[in-house]
């Protein structure tokens, strides 16, 4: 029983229900890639179900090994210092357990998908795993999140096709701008932490206003980028309803936040733009299976 204890105490330090955030994208990047293509239905869902296990497997391992890489700085953070590592909740050599067992399973997915998945597996563990690390060294730690997280629509499309078309990197570019712009509202409650502790974030670099303007900018990036991407694809009518239901969104949650009132962080964070990754999923997939032409 202690072992799952265990584990109940590493899935809500890593957050594992904002997994919520990427399968959508993830989702909708292997619809794109069946469209106009000869998979049977035993071997869509077979794909379907391993790239949904992949990518909830390598995000696992990848916020677990942030939370032990971090554990000192978040010890010292006030919001992070009751965190299951600095707490001695967990300890750091379970989660080094899970972040290996996270990681076996993502390459194991991997290759149950197709050669090409296997073959960038590794890469792909490098991305996730090196974001980690960037906060010590780069103002671009954010996008590097973005990558990330973005990288799996791309994935997504590989595992269905077994080839790269460049096309679908729109989407893991509009998702990389999207989950940018979040981290970077999020981090503008560390900006006085940063500062201390000489870590790199934009809120530190330019101040909260500029930053959250920056942030603004990205998210409108990211709509453009959706837009071009339905009219590259020639979807329907909900596609382009999604897009205005997910710009409608962006500007509530850009409406939560203040230079001078971060109270509301986290509604914005966590709450919005869960809603943004499910109705995006929503709109898009029905467009997809049922509506485009």
């Amino acid at each position: 029983m202690a072992f799952f204890r265990k584990i109940k105490v590493v899935l809500e330090m890593i957050k594992f229900e904002h997994s919520v955030f990427a399968l959508p994208f993830a989702l909708t990047g292997a619809l794109l890639a069946l469209q106009n293509n000869s998979l049977g239905f035993s071997q869509t869902w077979a794909k379907i179900g391993w790239i949904t296990l992949a990518m909830v497997s390598a995000r696992s391992a990848a916020m677990t090994l942030n939370r032990v890489i971090d554990a000192d700085i978040d010890s010292r953070n006030p919001r992070t210092r009751m965190r299951a590592i600095p707490t001695k909740v967990l300890s750091r050599s379970f989660a080094w357990g899970f972040t290996v067992f996270c990681s076996a399973v993502f390459v194991i997915s991997t290759a149950m998908l197709n050669s090409l998945c296997l073959k960038l597996a590794p890469l792909a563990l490098v991305i996730v795993f090196g974001y980690s690390y960037t906060k010590r060294f780069t103002v671009l730690s954010h996008l590097v999140l973005g990558l990330a997280i973005g990288i799996a629509p791309t994935a997504a499309w590989i595992a269905i096709r077994g080839t790269l078309d460049t096309v679908i990197l729109i989407l893991t570019a509009a998702v990389m701008f999207w989950v940018a712009g979040f981290d970077i509202i999020y981090s503008c409650q560390d900006r006085e932490f940063d500062t201390t502790e000489n870590l790199y974030s934009l809120p530190r670099a330019l101040g909260v206003s500029s930053a959250l303007w920056v942030s603004r900018l990205l998210h409108f990036l990211m709509v453009g980028l959706l837009e071009a991407l339905a009219l590259i694809f020639q979807l329907g009518v909900l596609s382009h309803v999604g897009i205005v239901v997910i710009a409608v969104l962006l500007i509530y949650e850009h409406s939560l936040v203040r230079p001078n009132d971060l109270s509301r962080v986290n509604v914005a964070f966590f709450t919005v733009n869960g809603f943004i990754g499910v109705l995006f999923s929503l709109f898009w997939g029905v467009d997809i299976i049922w509506m485009s032409p």
